[in-house]
């Protein structure tokens, strides 16, 4: 017997006509505060537990130099991850940063203070936004061995929109202070 849909819940798709299509996310995950594994891993679960995502790749882990970040700040550890999702950017960006949250971090006025979790939007399907949440492309990302390095790793070729393909950048940027991990695995379901 096969279940019919319930007549009394309404489902905005048919209320209105519009479609979610499914758009490429990259997200950038990285730590340098406490167990940065630990808010690593974490991040990939909860990720993969979020409804109307779903984790396609993640890069290997690598451990880099913290960039433009107070004195004394430690090594990140980061890696990228691949998603597709009917969110929204907007929707995804609050997911990010419930995660973010989750995991202990504390937002600061220093800029790049430590952190035990960073989880930014990259790219978002072909989306571009420039407001003051959320801003598509990542507006530095094009310049960042620590996104651009694992990034490669997962999709040599693919392209920040407006700014070029990852492997020209990554050539241009160069990968000092930036080492992959291999003895460090994320995993997935």
């Amino acid at each position: 017997m096969t279940e019919t849909p319930n007549p009394h819940i309404v489902d905005t798709d048919t209320l209105t006509g519009d479609m979610h299509p499914i758009r490429r996310a990259v997200l950038s995950i990285g730590a340098n505060l406490g167990e940065r594994m630990v808010s690593l891993q974490g991040a990939i679960d909860s990720l993969e537990d979020t409804p109307d995502v779903w984790l396609t790749d993640v890069s290997p882990v690598y451990e880099t130099e913290p960039v433009e970040s107070p004195e004394g700040s430690g090594r990140y550890l980061n890696a990228v991850v691949l998603v597709d999702t009917t969110l929204s950017a907007a929707m995804l960006l609050e997911r990010a940063l419930a995660i973010e949250e989750a995991y202990g971090r504390q937002r600061s006025d220093t800029l790049n203070a430590p952190r035990t979790l960073d989880v930014d939007l990259i790219v978002v399907g072909e989306k571009r936004c420039d407001g003051p949440t959320l801003q598509l492309p990542h507006p530095r990302a094009a310049g960042r061995a620590f996104v651009l390095a694992p990034w490669h790793d997962v999709e040599p070729d693919a392209v920040i929109p407006d700014a070029g393909p990852i492997s020209e950048l990554l050539e241009t940027v160069g990968t000092d202070g930036v080492s992959r991990r291999d003895d460090l695995v994320l995993q997935t379901r």
